[in-house]
């Protein structure tokens, strides 16, 4: 009898936090468990000084590189002998309470505080998880990009409370969340054209491209002279008509909400960014709603930072000499100026939708290529090599190394050229990196988010004359140093390595060999690249540890990632599996 949606659901926010615990607070250690009906279980054991207990996690399938598979929790009291089954929710409070230990010695109400509303979390991410496989089992046969977008079921594979959505109740995600493919039309407001902030790359003023997102429907709006339309997200749009200061300009007659209009919208992986299959546009808005540790909300300095970024791309050639790999420009946006507020709710990203008429046939973010699968289905992944290669182990093996070798041309060699050759490092981790696998085969990568732009702060004298208003734009400057650490985790820790453990996971190829075929790469890059790509490439293959994201140290301080300054404090040291003797250690003690 498989699984009940329930029991998936545990087993699957302990797997997230446990390997979250794993690499940021306790590596554990190895162990054999003794058990009466087969060999031993290959464990991790933690000693939870706190809560005076030890536990036990089976690991059915380990990582040189990512996320480990758990199987089967034991517990026993410190001063006990005896080992005892545990339910994994079980399990994970301890760990929880454990953490929160460790985190905050003195203890005291705040940090009591903190650790209800994360175990809270925890339990809303198991609900939803829950909810939605049901769903997911109906829909895992879909293809194409906006399937690809709506089967991340499980989350972030590494974070305390990957489907965590404060804000969203159960019949608004129905309609607003991915999961379940709901649709919608845009909310629209009229407002005065002296309040309305706007910028655009393209030959059009952004308040013309905002028009598309509505389409035929432009004609119905019935604009009065001097007003400008501003489509917004109708749980945006809900929330901001309860704002006074939005109130007060509607009592003013100087915005009017005009109604829903244009074509149907369906949410992409991040919710907030739309899609409508017919659109020219994507658009991403803020939303009332806390997403793992987040308010989504655009600031403007992201607005301001997607048109510059825009503008500096289409002078700097990339796209012409990397016709394999793609930036998605945010070329425009529209905000509604309030005196007194750097943000009003209203700001709205348009980015470009190349994924339609066909195109997005076969597109897929590289977090649904290679997530963890439903029970008794193989991931997206392993469905792409065996259609490639249906011939059995031996030969697919050989195949894995070839997709993982084209894969590495779409990603790892252009966003790396891109930091050599122009001083620019993109945020490229799992969800903001796509790619083109209709043949089975990565054929070409994209890349999207104004969020995720890293400019070297040695390469700002040529990268302010080509766009002079980077210079002003907040956060968009970072030494070399700071760049290489963050390059590191985005593209090669999150993204690279999430597709060598699943490969590993699935059968497809080892990980030792897959890591090596990494490692000749680099080596390869390093003897071509002379500037910041260089120092890159020899960063990641010769420092004994690699930059990650700390994602359950910034849940348990409660701290809101995105709004946390320059972000330095989100990231920790962890060993680099491609460090030869790093790999030596990491697979003699899970071979243990």
């Amino acid at each position: 009898m498989p699984p009940s949606s329930q029991a998936v659901a545990e087993a699957a926010a302990f797997r997230s936090f446990a390997n979250g615990y794993l690499r940021e607070i306790d590596p554990g250690i190895r162990v054999r468990h003794a058990l009466p009906d087969g060999p031993p279980a290959r464990c991790v054991e933690w000693n939870l000084r706190s809560r005076r207990l030890a536990i036990r996690a089976e690991i059915l399938s380990p990582s040189l590189c990512g996320a480990h598979a758990f199987g089967r929790l034991w517990t026993r009291h410190l001063h006990e002998p005896r080992w005892r089954a545990v339910a994994p929710m079980r399990a994970l409070q301890e760990l929880l309470g454990e953490a929160y230990s460790r985190a905050d010695e003195g203890r005291g109400e705040t940090a009591r505080e903190r650790e209800l509303e994360l175990l809270g979390r925890v339990l809303d991410s198991y609900r939803e998880t829950a909810r939605l496989l049901d769903f997911a089992e109906r829909e895992a046969d879909a293809t194409g990009f906006i399937a690809a977008e709506r089967a991340l079921v499980f989350g972030h594979w590494l974070h305390p409370t990957p489907k965590s959505r404060q804000g969203l109740t159960t019949w608004q995600a129905r309609t607003y969340a991915p999961e379940e493919g709901g649709s919608f039309r845009l909310a629209v407001f009229a407002a005065q054209a002296s309040l309305v902030r706007h910028d655009s790359a393209e030959t059009r003023a952004a308040p013309d491209l905002a028009l598309d997102l509505i389409g035929s429907d432009d004609a119905r709006l019935d604009l009065r002279a001097g007003e400008i339309a501003l489509p917004m997200h109708p749980l945006q749009a809900e929330a901001l008509m309860l704002e006074p200061h939005v109130a007060a300009l509607v009592e003013a007659g100087r915005l009017r909400p005009l109604g829903a209009f244009g074509p149907r919208f369906t949410a992409t992986s991040s919710l907030r960014t739309v899609y409508a299959a017919e659109s020219p546009w994507m658009a991403k808005f803020s939303l009332p709603v806390t997403l793992t540790n987040s308010l989504r909300v655009n600031r403007l300095a992201e607005l301001k930072a997607g048109v510059a970024m825009a503008r500096l791309l289409a002078k700097s050639g990339f796209g012409a000499r990397h016709p394999n790999f793609r930036i998605l420009a945010d070329p425009a946006y529209l905000t509604l100026h309030c005196p007194g507020r750097e943000e009003s709710g209203f700001e709205t990203v348009l980015r470009e939708n190349p994924f339609r008429n066909g195109a997005e046939r076969g597109v897929a973010t590289l977090a649904a290529l290679t997530a963890e699968p439903l029970p008794g289905r193989p991931s997206r992944l392993e469905a792409l090599l065996r259609q490639v290669c249906p011939d059995g182990a031996a030969a697919r093996a050989q195949a894995a190394r070839t997709w993982f070798s084209r894969y590495l041309d779409c990603m790892l060699e252009p966003v790396v050229a891109l930091y050599d050759g122009h001083g620019i490092a993109l945020e490229a981790h799992q969800q903001n990196a796509l790619l083109d696998v209709a043949s089975g085969w990565p054929e070409r990568g994209f890349y999207r988010d104004n969020q995720g732009f890293y400019l070297s702060e040695a390469a700002r004298p040529r990268l302010l004359r080509d766009a002079p208003e980077t210079g002003s734009i907040a956060s968009l400057y970072f030494a070399d140093g700071e760049i290489r650490r963050r390059l590191a985790y985005y593209l090669v820790v999150n993204q690279i390595f999430s597709v060598i453990a699943r490969m590993g996971h699935d059968g497809l190829a080892r990980e030792e060999t897959l890591l090596d075929d990494l490692a000749r790469r680099l080596e390869a890059m390093a003897h071509r690249l002379t500037g910041a790509g260089y120092a890159f490439a020899r960063s990641v293959l010769d420092g004994p540890t690699l930059c990650t994201k700390a994602n359950l140290r910034v849940r348990l301080s409660d701290r809101d990632e995105l709004a946390s300054g320059d972000g330095r404090g989100n990231y920790i040291d962890m060993p680099n599996p491609l460090h030869a003797a790093a790999r030596g250690e990491a697979g003699h003690a899970l071979a243990s």
